[in-house]
Formats: structure tokens, sequence, C-alpha cells
């Protein structure tokens, strides 16, 4: 062969690999381009479901999976906080841009995001939110109702209830209370040292902020601020909430009252051992009591009613989404966590739906929540205000003076309210 055909015959055999080489590229490209568009997205969810609770497990073992397996492109961070540090974690993410896709936040905390601009009105932004919104309760929806918007979806709901000693009651020959007078009777009756030679106590409150006072507060006859939330003079020191604050501050000066000091006996084992006769407290304890003290008996009843009738404590949690996250993603996994499956499969560890069909299930009739249901019904929220977390702060430290170190009540609420109209006016 000549030299020039050898050194065509080279310059094709090198263009045919070259050819190759560049196909051969182009198809790895190809390849990784598409191994990557095929990673889940990533759906970042922080919550305060007790890391070693059984709501925890449910979402990790059960929910999640379930939810991953349904939406293969989506894989779900979940990520549990202490109450308390959730709602500062979120505050202080806001302002380093690090929040999360979505979260599960108390029904307090929704203004208090809103007001931040932080949360993204799903009534305008989902176009299937009537759709969604229309198969939970109304009761729940309005918890994430603010200025004219929705900024969450009601996620679980609760409100407490009496838990009383059955045992004890059959022992004093005392039927369960059901107007204050009776209540305050019983825990006068019951109060005192057992046959061990131990103090008992007829009442528990293991705190002394909004969640726990209000109750007593709002079926007494007193309230916390005006019906539209602008003005607490005239309401947090009103005579009635003066009045009625003053009688626990007096039970606890006689030992009936007791659980809100550090080094208290907890309130499930106080319960559970006999220490502590009553109680308000959710569904939750049931879970709690039949798991730590089978055997314990105890009964239930409606808030005890005062001169206003009886009024407890709406609570429960709302799930949102973050601005700046992934919208799409974030809804998915809302509408799946308030889906029937979902909400009945919480209902098993004690978390009360808001899901209609869910309430209409074996799972929710066979848990009796009977007595929450009928309790929602006459609850009260607390004030649905951006600024009620500071609002709470300043109400348990000024309630906790009077109670704890016998401040003067009149003076201490007159005080808080003039402190509470400056919050409400921002």
């Amino acid at each position: 062969m000549k030299k020039e055909n050898i050194k065509k015959a080279l310059m094709l055999v090198l263009s045919v690999f070259l050819i190759l080489g560049i196909a051969t590229g182009c198809t790895n490209s190809s390849e990784t381009d598409s191994d990557q568009e095929t990673e889940p997205v990533v759906i970042n969810f922080w919550h305060h479901y007790s890391a070693q609770s059984a709501e925890n497990e449910t979402l990790m073992n059960v929910l999640i999976p379930k939810f991953e397996e349904e939406n293969p492109g989506y894989k779900v961070n979940a990520v549990s906080h202490e109450w308390a540090e959730l709602h500062d974690k979120i505050i202080v993410s806001a302002s380093s841009d690090s929040l999360p896709d979505v979260a599960r936040l108390d029904i307090a905390w929704v203004p208090e995001f809103q007001k931040m601009d932080i949360l993204v009105p799903l009534d305008s932004e989902m176009a299937d939110f009537n759709e969604v919104a229309g198969g939970l309760l109304d009761s729940a929806m309005s918890t994430g109702y603010v200025k004219g918007n929705y900024y969450a979806l009601g996620l679980n709901t609760n409100t407490k209830i009496l838990f009383y000693n059955v045992q004890a009651f059959e022992d004093a020959g005392i039927t369960a209370p059901t107007t204050m007078d009776e209540m305050f009777e019983a825990i006068a009756k019951l109060s005192g040292t057992n046959e061990n030679g131990q103090q008992v106590w007829g009442l528990n409150e293991p705190a002394l902020a909004g969640w726990n006072i209000c109750p007593y507060i709002w079926s007494y006859g007193g309230s916390i601020t005006n019906d539209n939330y602008t003005k607490a003079t005239g309401y947090l020191n009103s005579a009635k909430t003066v009045e009625i604050i003053q009688k626990l501050a007096d039970m606890y000066a006689d030992g009936q009252l007791t659980g809100f000091n550090s080094g208290d006996i907890p309130m499930t084992d106080g319960f559970g051992t006999g220490r502590y006769m009553m109680l308000l407290e959710g569904p939750w304890k049931s879970a709690e009591m039949d798991g730590a003290y089978p055997d314990f008996k105890y009964a239930t009843a409606d808030m005890p009613a005062g001169e206003a009738g009886s009024h407890s404590v709406l609570g429960g949690e709302d799930i949102a989404m973050f601005k700046n996250g992934n919208s799409e993603g974030a809804w998915l996994f809302m509408k799946f966590m308030t889906s029937e499956f979902a909400e009945e499969e919480m209902a098993k560890c004690g978390q009360i739906p808001v899901n209609k069909e869910a309430l209409e299930s074996d799972t929710v009739k066979n848990a009796d929540f009977a007595p929450f249901l009928n309790a929602i019904t006459t609850t009260y929220a607390r004030p649905p205000v951006a600024s009620w977390s500071e609002i709470d702060n300043a109400l348990s430290v000024a309630v906790t003076d009077i109670i704890v170190n016998g401040a003067d009540a009149q003076a201490t609420l007159d005080a808080l309210a003039e402190t509470v109209d400056g919050l409400l006016a921002e």
C-alpha cells in the first residue's frame, strides 16, 4: 500500500474512534443528567413530636415511608425538636434564611409567624385548597386563619378535661364535680396526708401559663382580653380574674395545689401513685396512664362549670409551609399528613384527628375521644395575636409571683394588663 493510502487509512480509523469517543461522552453525560434528575427532592419537615413518643415512631416508621412510596420523587427529612426549642429555632432561622419547607406548629404560633411574613397564604397559592380544607374540621381550620387568609391546615385538635382518682373519690364519699365550687370543695377534702404519711394534693397543674390557667379564668367569668383582642385592661385585671387567681394562690398556700415547682413529682407519676387527686389534661394522658400505670383506676369529666359555664382551652397543632421553600413538595406532604390514612394512624397514638372521615373511623370510636370531642364544643382559644408568646410569658411570670411568692393579685394583674395592652398594640 502506498504511503499516502496508509496515512488516509490511519486518519479514517482515528476519525471513527474520535466519533465513537464523542458519542460515548455524550451518552455518559446524558446518563449523568438522567441520574441527577431522578434524585429525590428533599422535603425538610420540623416538628415537636417527642423523639421517644409513639407519635414520632408512627411518623418515622409508618407515615413517611408511606408518603415516599406514594411520591417517589420526594424524600422527607423529619427533625424533632422540643416544643419551646422549635418555636425559637424558627424565629432564629427566619433571619438566616434557613427555614424548613414545612413544620408542625402550635396553633398559638400561627399569628406570630404570619406577622413575620414567613408563612405561605395557602388559600391564595394552592389551587385545591378549598377541596382539602373542606375535609377538615372548621374549628381546626379556624386556627390557621389570620387577617383574611389561611396560613395553615389543622393537623390535630385537643382540649383538657378533668381526670380524677376514682378510689379516692369513693373513699371520700364524693362524686365527680360538675361545678367549680364542688371542685374546690373536693380539692380541700382530698388534700392532706395519706395512710403512708405522704402529703397528697387535691389538684395538680404542671405550669402556670395560659394553657394551664385559662380554663379556670374563663369558667369563673374572667378573661384575658376583650372580644377583639385589642385591650387587656379591664379584663385581665377584672374582679373575676383577680378573684380566681387569688383562689389558686390560697389553694397553693393551703397545700392543695402543686406541680409547677422545680422538683415536684411529675404529673403522671403523681397521679398514678395517688399523690395528685385531680388534674386537667388532654387525650394523651390516657395513653400515658395506660402505659405507666395500667391498673390505676381513674375517670374523666368536663371542666367543672363556673359562673360563665364550662370553658376549657382549645389546643392542637397546625401544619404550615414557609416561604422560599419547596412549596410543591410541602403541599403534597401537608395533604398527606391531613389525609384520612395519616390522621387515623396518629389517632392510634392519642392524637384527635381533624379529618372528618378519620373521625368516623373505628379507630377513633374505639379510642374513646368522646369526652374531649364534647368538651371542644365549649372551648376557647388563647388570643390569636402575634404577640401571644410574649403575653404568655408575662402572664406566667405574674401568676407565679402571685401564687408562689404571695404578690398582691390586684396590683400584679393591673401592671400585667398595662404591659399586655402595649403588646397588643404592636
